[in-house]
């Protein structure tokens, strides 16, 4: 993310020939892309050279273009060979993935028939902060805040799971203009128009993911644009049931607990009465006690009783007399 910049301008008139000195200091946020512009088209030139700590790292001249082609180039700069993109028309330098080690000093020498221009972007690039990671119960509201003075040259676009859903550009601004992300949040962004940051409200489990922030700014005379990505790991935690839901099982349990309670009751009735039936069966009953047989090693076993007045079947036992 932008951090400062610093631009000077002095022009010289050496032997009938205008240069121009343009010094831009830049600090920006490892892993933003950074883009140093000419301000110039090159139909109008006769060549551009780009250097990066005296090192030559591209080159436009006439209809041709290199990027770190020469030895030089590869010797000392090959981590920047799969990261600069060098603009036909304009001789433009983009740096892609800029790192730490990319801070130093990129010069821009333009020749043409009437003039030189020498200008110099001192970059410097600073460790971003981690990703952010936020967590909040379901039903509560989020702000992402990405921590920038938006100006009037930012454009600030937000992301879930890849999927546009909010947007600034200039003094207009957009939230959710397809039937998806209307779907999905329905009425529940909201964008600070002065910071871009983006609010949701009423927050439900399927909002959690991956929110991205991109932001894009031309400044200063259009000499440097910076696109940087901020990116926000969310999730909302299950808060359990609703308070009504909650009351309504309360409530359920309660009358659950009573109707078992009275089951409980009307069958400990229903067993009394019954025992006391049996009972006066019972005593109305003959019955068959244990006799002692002396040809037996003990009593003989008791004879069943039959319940409810049935008749008693008894097996006679012989007993002989000496």
């Amino acid at each position: 993310m932008l951090r400062f910049i610093l631009i000077s301008v002095l022009s010289l008139l050496t032997n009938g020939v205008i240069t121009d000195r343009v010094t831009v200091s830049v600090s920006v946020m490892e892993g933003d892309s950074v883009t140093l512009y000419t301000n110039v088209t090159t139909t109008q030139q006769e060549e551009i050279l780009w250097y990066f700590n005296d090192t030559r790292i591209a080159v436009i001249a006439g209809d041709l273009s290199r990027i770190c082609t020469d030895v030089q180039c590869n010797e000392d700069t090959e981590r920047l060979r799969d990261r600069l993109n060098l603009e036909n028309q304009t001789g433009s330098l983009t740096i892609k993935n800029i790192q730490t080690a990319d801070t130093g000093v990129y010069q821009l020498k333009i020749f043409s028939s009437s003039s030189i221009s020498d200008k110099t972007f001192s970059v410097t690039v600073d460790v971003p902060d981690k990703v952010k990671t936020i967590s909040v119960k379901e039903g509560e509201s989020v702000t992402f805040d990405p921590g920038v003075i938006k100006t009037a040259n930012y454009v600030m676009t937000w992301y879930f799971n890849e999927t546009l859903i909010a947007e600034i550009t200039g003094d207009q601004s957009k939230i959710c203009t397809d039937d998806e992300c209307k779907e999905r949040f329905r009425d529940r962004l909201k964008l600070d128009h002065q910071t871009g940051s983006l609010t949701i409200t009423d927050t439900r489990t399927t909002d959690s993911g991956e929110y991205k922030l991109l932001i894009i700014s031309r400044i200063l005379q259009n000499s440097v644009s910076i696109t940087s990505l901020k990116t926000f790991i969310f999730t909302v935690i299950d808060s359990g049931l609703s308070s009504a839901a909650v009351a309504g099982i309360c409530v359920a349990v309660v009358l659950l607990f009573v109707a078992a309670a009275a089951a409980v009751g009307v069958i400990y009735y229903c067993k009394r009465l019954q025992a006391g039936q049996n009972n006066i069966t019972a005593q109305s009953s003959d019955q068959v006690f244990p006799f002692f047989s002396p040809l037996l090693a003990g009593p003989a076993p008791p004879q069943k009783i039959c319940s409810k007045g049935t008749e008693i079947k008894n097996k006679k036992s012989a007993v002989i007399v000496v």
